[in-house]
């Protein structure tokens, strides 16, 4: 009898402890479903917004010089909502939180990116359809030097599946992803893959959950919260609309840096008011800032199928004060212009913001900033707290106009470096990339946030700004007063009259020169050492294994001066004229200074670029046959460009000169330097009937045309520049005594 009640008391107290155990879980659930509900209602509810990590403006310091379309629509297609189940909502949450601990060292393979940095674009399943923002996006990859074709020396990997659009309700919204990821072969729980998205949720939250698992992949996303980032893992990226262009891109709007930089509007907005569900606490209260004079904040809540029903009592003042202003004339006369969170957190009045060069006052706490990683956005945009927007206009009003100038300039280089083009965001983003695999060779922040920009500066090159012609004047440095003379030989040395032999003579007597290298890219053999003559600095024969014309240009290890004076082998010059172009081009040391000058127009007639050498008072290219320019811009132009044009240069034996200016005038926005009125400088052209010039060839001036819209078509824009400055010696052609005179022998010429 005892045996049986002590049995009946512990299976009692197992049941009890079965039920409390049940009750626990159960309680757990509850407690983690309110708190995410009481955080969504502290993110946007009566008492404000969250805190975002940085408060009021941490103002840069101050830079030096530098240097249509209506209102688009931000929320996604409407359409007839589709309510989610708890379940649905759980796996939500769990595919938001399940790898936010990712980072490079746990979540990236580093071994697949021994052999370098390669992208694999997966190809487009049969019957797949992409949206056009989505095609541009992988076009930008298949156009870069990261591409390939081959998935075992990719490092990293993008889908072909579109994943842009993840809001239910759009018309791009593609089913089926989780499985369609899950069936790729190289997927590996989302290692070594890159996710791009521009828009996340659904009305009426919002979430930033993209209905299926990223695995370990990394994510390039728009309108990302600090929460959910991951840091040095995870890119930010801007939400750009589907007329953002391929490549290139519009200039920005500041065309002159007028002191005082005064416009005509202090703080501008206009946009659309929401009158229920997120997004709506800061665009509802902009009124009580809005003064109809120097700021003007315009709401409309005329969008929608339904704004009818959910109408205030503000609505018809709001839009009828709301059609009175037109957008473009607000961003454009406008120091300052307001972009406050829509329903997600990025808004297209970002992008619009800098490239107006109208400097955006930021007010979505918790928005993770495009490529913040990289930028210093305290340098370009002032970032608020959305729960002090009265003390807006106060802030905006105290900024200087020294400062207002120097964030406007700020503005314009930040849009053109890295935000004006898909192509130009996609860049940036495999670069950050690949800065984190190869974290020992990375751009500094310096390179980043300064003129040209760190698409054009590569640390593979170097890590050192000092090495690159583009921050002498910011780090108080100066070039070497050496240069290294490159003479490219394609004809055998036949006789001791040869010009390429007067030309080494004159260039070794400048007292600049540190050296003499021959390219011999002549099909004969190389001649003797006894045939060439004897000078004060030693001269390098390198022999070409390609003898192509690119390799002119090719960065050897045996130039290491900064300055290059590249020179073909029937160009006549003397030794006064190298000094004083070297002399130019100390003060002018990234851009291109030298002798010939050519020039390109636009020909209406055939609706294409064309290539002029006629003497005229302006011109866009100096040709590298006599000139003067930095030795980074070998590694540029041998590391930069694609293959395609570097291929097509080769094969027609034509153009190497007028891709080196493309290059040069793209990375610098500013035209190359002429010195003195030489028209003639080659030997071949004082020859009346010589055949021994590739100029002669009646080919070759075709060819050249040719070469300028190719060239023009890859950068996406013409990068040419016309100018009519000419750099001549003091007293040149002075009536006064030679005496007195430094470079005598340029006036005899």
């Amino acid at each position: 009898m005892q045996a049986k009640k002590r049995y009946l008391l512990v299976s009692l107290g197992a049941c009890l402890l079965l039920l409390a155990y049940l009750w626990g879980l159960q309680i757990g659930e509850f407690h983690q479903e309110s708190h995410q509900q009481l955080y969504a209602a502290n993110a946007q509810g009566p008492r404000g917004p969250r805190l975002p990590r940085q408060h009021w403006p941490e103002w840069g310091h101050s830079l030096s010089a530098y240097l249509d379309g209506v209102e688009q629509e931000e929320d996604s297609p409407v359409g007839i909502h589709q309510h989610s189940s708890p379940r649905e909502r759980r796996e939500i949450r769990t595919n938001i939180y399940k790898s936010r601990r990712c980072r490079m060292d746990t979540c990236f393979d580093y071994s697949l990116c021994e052999r370098g940095f390669k992208v694999y674009v997966y190809p487009l399943a049969k019957g797949e359809k992409i949206s056009e923002s989505y095609q541009k996006i992988l076009t930008a990859i298949e156009d870069s030097r990261f591409y390939t074709t081959d998935p075992q020396e990719a490092c990293l990997f993008v889908l072909s599946i579109d994943t842009l659009d993840r809001d239910q309700l759009s018309a791009q919204y593609v089913h089926n992803v989780k499985a369609k990821i899950q069936s790729l072969p190289l997927w590996n729980e989302g290692r070594n893959h890159l996710i791009f998205n521009l828009y996340s949720g659904t009305w009426p939250d919002y979430t930033e959950e993209l209905g299926f698992d990223i695995g370990q992949a990394m994510l390039a996303k728009a309108s990302i919260d600090m929460d959910n980032f991951r840091p040095h893992f995870d890119v930010s990226i801007p939400l750009f609309s589907k007329d953002h262009v391929q490549k290139g891109g519009d200039k920005g709007y500041l065309t002159l840096n007028n002191v005082p930089p005064s416009r005509k509007y202090v703080l501008v907005f206009k946009g659309k008011r929401y009158l229920t569900g997120i997004g709506s606490e800061t665009r509802n209260a902009l009124y009580h800032i809005h003064n109809g004079d120097d700021i003007i904040l315009l709401t409309t809540c005329k969008h929608g199928k339904d704004w009818e029903k959910h109408k205030d009592g503000r609505c018809d003042r709001d839009n009828e004060e709301y059609s009175k202003f037109d957008y473009q004339e607000l961003l454009h006369n406008s120091s300052f212009c307001l972009v406050p969170r829509g329903r997600r957190l990025g808004s297209f009045r970002f992008l619009e913001a800098l490239q107006a060069a109208c400097i955006p006052v930021l007010l979505s706490n918790g928005w993770e900033l495009p490529f913040s990683e990289i930028i210093d956005w305290n340098k370009a945009a002032i970032i608020g707290d959305e729960r002090l927007l009265l003390q807006i206009p106060s802030i905006t009003r105290s900024v200087d106009h020294d400062r207002i100038l120097a964030l406007r300039q700020q503005t314009q280089f930040l849009w053109d470096a890295y935000f004006s083009s898909v192509a130009k965001i996609v860049l940036t983003t495999l670069e950050i990339i690949r800065d984190r695999i190869h974290s020992h060779i990375s751009r500094s922040r310096l390179m980043w946030n300064s003129l040209p920009g760190g698409l054009y500066a590569l640390p593979q090159f170097s890590t050192d700004p000092s090495m690159f012609p583009f921050y002498y004047s910011l780090l108080g440095k100066s070039p070497s007063l050496e240069f290294t003379a490159v003479v490219q030989v394609v004809t055998p040395l036949q006789s001791q009259l040869q010009p390429v032999l007067k030309l080494i003579i004159a260039v070794a007597k400048s007292k600049f020169c540190a050296q003499i290298i021959v390219l011999w890219n002549c099909d004969k053999p190389l001649p003797p050492k006894s045939k060439w003559p004897s000078t004060s600095v030693p001269i390098t024969v390198i022999e070409g294994e390609r003898k192509t014309m690119s390799s002119r240009f090719f960065p050897h290890d045996v130039i290491l001066t900064d300055a290059v004076l590249s020179l073909d082998e029937d160009s006549v010059l003397s030794t006064n004229e190298v000094d004083f172009a070297f002399v130019v081009w100390h003060s002018f040391p990234d851009r291109i200074v030298g002798y010939p000058a050519r020039s390109h127009y636009w020909d209406l007639g055939k609706g294409r670029w064309g290539y002029t050498s006629k003497w005229t008072n302006e011109y866009s290219m100096v040709l590298t046959g006599a000139a003067f320019y930095h030795r980074y811009y070998h590694y540029l132009y041998t590391h930069y460009l694609p293959a395609s044009l570097l291929s097509m240069v080769d094969q027609m034996a034509n153009c190497e000169d007028i891709l080196m200016n493309f290059l040069v005038s793209a990375v610098t926005k500013l035209p190359p330097i002429k010195v003195t009125q030489k028209k003639q400088y080659k030997e071949t052209m004082m020859q009346q009937g010589s055949k021994s010039s590739r100029w002669a060839d009646p080919d070759h001036f075709a060819q050249r045309q040719t070469c300028m819209n190719s060239f023009s078509g890859w950068f996406g824009f013409m990068p040419l520049l016309h100018s009519q400055m000419r750099l001549d010696p003091v007293l040149f052609k002075d009536q006064v005594s030679i005496l007195r005179k430094k470079y005598r022998d340029i006036e005899r010429l």
